[in-house]
């Protein structure tokens, strides 16, 4: 087992300075399962004791100390491994991993953040045995019924495990993997608060593995079990992965001691749907220009400087046009006016400069006061809007949930129908209070008003605000709410609207990944008039599953991967 050269803060193999202590051969060996016990509490906390094992990795640098295995004490139920950490400052011979050691220091719950402990042993005296050939290592060819019983082990995992999210790769050199496929959002699923979605919530926990480097250094500049330029998606399986098992904040995760085989990931060719109209829904994550001359960097959100505002256009140029709708809807937007130097206005520009009918919907401002809005935009050679836009702006709308866009349009000489544009709050708790403060039962923040923004626009949409008497409309785009939220769910099963994907029977749709949870923030719902003349539904998983380092800052811009943090939708009519 020998790790990667490149490897400073693991150092599996390298010899570290250790205090120098004469031997104690009288001290009496305790068997490492009887210092850890059954229970979530060392029985022997605060005592010194004598341990014997062999070293399975060390990591000075990364955790200050290494993890001591012995060959156990016939206790299925206790850990046979502990972690050592060491006194800083002291010279010391050296030990390296496969080292038989004996160890004396006083044992205790290392608190390691938040509520999570684990057994360590202080002040050790260390005295060096004897070299052994092999590393104890314990196969699990399935998910462990208890992590606590391997605490500080050394086990390789012969069983499949997902990639479940890679956005603390960066931050903290983690991945997250699950047992079983991916991990789903309770209410994605579920009724938030309900039996069944703490079921799933208390299910995705023991399912999810954290993979990590071995250090607890922060923005670490490159990570070394993952290669240069490897390409990570959710969803993507993992294999041989093999570490020490370690509790911290997040939940158990393997300090792994060699790198697991990362399956090459298939990225998804451009979405086909059937009928004669195309009408798409994308939320473009911020996109705001300066001051639309090339000035005005770094912008309030998105790109901070003209060269990433560059780089975030072909993306997003290369997402719709891999779409090919004949209209989209669009979320945030900057709000910024209809002119020349609006971003709008640039996003169509850069759609028609190798030819193109792009238009865009002219609601003469906003719609809302908020600095992001949504927006529509067409082939003129394909649909012809009808009437004029309408908006609305009333209760929670443009404070709180950014101002709905609704126009009608007509292919040829057809029955207008209508596309509504929407983006409710978000899930984030700036000052939410009372109904709309975090319920803990899973739907975040601003569920109420969420729920109220859904009943005024149902309501709203009811009055025929285009003017045109049209009862085909389909309203899309980002709810900022899981399926089986109130939001969505009152809409579907109280106001009669239509799920689209679920109309096409499209199995396990999602939209976004968020903290390794897997679901749907953006939806289709037909009016039951339009709903018979749905062909197809599909999302294109471009972004939601990628990795951040592939967006625009970083990443490729000639491609639309990462091109926002949202799965953009398609919808496929016969109109």
């Amino acid at each position: 087992m020998t790790p990667p050269r490149s490897l400073p803060t693991l150092a599996l193999l390298a010899t570290f300075a250790l205090p120098a202590y004469a031997a104690t051969p009288n001290a009496r060996v305790i068997p490492i399962g009887q210092v850890q016990g059954e229970g979530a509490r060392i029985p022997l906390d605060g005592q010194t004791v004598t341990v014997e094992g062999v070293v399975t990795g060390l990591f000075v640098e990364g955790l200050g100390g290494f993890f001591l295995q012995d060959g156990g004490d016939g206790n299925a139920n206790t850990s046979d491994a502990l972690f050592v950490a060491l006194e800083e400052g002291a010279p010391a011979p050296t030990i390296s991993a496969g080292e038989r050691v004996r160890v004396r220091g006083i044992v205790g719950e290392r608190k390691t953040g938040g509520d999570s402990t684990l057994t360590t042993l202080h002040a050790p005296k260390i005295d060096t045995v004897q070299r052994i050939n092999e590393l104890p290592l314990t196969v699990l060819t399935a998910q462990p019924r208890d992590w606590k019983a391997l605490e500080g082990m050394l086990v390789r995992i012969d069983a499949p495990l997902t990639l479940s999210g890679t956005h603390t790769l960066e931050r903290f050199g983690e991945l997250i993997a699950s047992f079983d496929g991916r991990l789903w959002q309770p209410s994605e699923l579920a009724t938030p608060g309900s039996a069944e979605a703490k079921r799933l919530a208390a299910d995705n926990a023991r399912r999810t593995l954290l993979l990590d480097d071995g250090s607890a250094k922060r923005d670490p500049a490159t990570v070394w079990y993952v290669k240069d330029g490897q390409l990570l998606r959710t969803g993507t399986v993992l294999t041989g992965v093999q570490g020490i098992v370690d509790q911290r904040p997040g939940g158990w995760r393997l300090q792994l001691t060699q790198a697991p085989t990362i399956a090459a990931p298939q990225r998804p060719a451009a979405p086909q749907v059937a009928g004669n109209v195309r009408v798409a829904a994308f939320n473009l994550e911020n996109l705001f220009n300066g001051d639309g001359k090339g000035g005005g960097f770094p912008t309030e959100r998105g790109a901070k400087t003209p060269g990433q505002l560059k780089a975030q256009l072909a993306k997003l140029v290369a997402t719709i046009r891999g779409l090919n709708p004949d209209i989209a809807a669009l979320m945030e937007l900057e709000n910024d006016g209809y002119g020349a130097d609006s971003s709008l206005a640039q996003l169509v520009t850069a759609l028609n400069a190798n030819g193109g009918m792009w238009r865009f919907v002219d609601a003469t401002q906003g719609p809302g006061p908020d600095s992001i809005r949504v927006g529509i935009i067409y082939r003129s050679d394909k649909v012809k809007p009808t009437g004029k836009p309408a908006t609305l702006q009333e209760g929670p709308f443009g404070e709180r949930s950014r101002s709905p866009l609704a126009q009608a349009f007509v292919r040829g000489n057809g029955t207008p129908f209508v596309v509504v544009a929407n983006h409710l709050k978000s899930k984030g708790c700036s000052e939410a209070s009372g109904g709309d403060a975090d319920q803990k039962d899973g739907a975040g923040c601003w569920n109420a008003l969420r729920l109220d923004s859904s009943k005024r626009l149902d309501a709203w949409l009811k009055t025929d605000p285009t003017r045109t008497r049209s009862d085909r409309i389909v309203m899309l785009g980002d709810f900022n709410a899981y399926a089986m939220e109130d939001p969505v769910r009152w809409l579907r099963d109280d106001a009669g609207w239509i799920d689209a994907f679920k109309q096409a029977k499209v199995e396990q749709p999602y939209s976004y990944v968020y903290n390794g949870l897997t679901g749907r923030l953006d939806h289709a719902l037909l009016s039951p008039s339009l709903a018979k003349q749905l062909r197809g539904a599909a999302e294109w998983h471009i972004n939601a599953d990628e990795q951040d380092a592939q967006g625009y800052a970083d990443g490729d811009a000639s491609v639309p991967y990462r091109s926002s943090d949202h799965d953009p939708l398609l919808l496929g009519f016969d109109l």
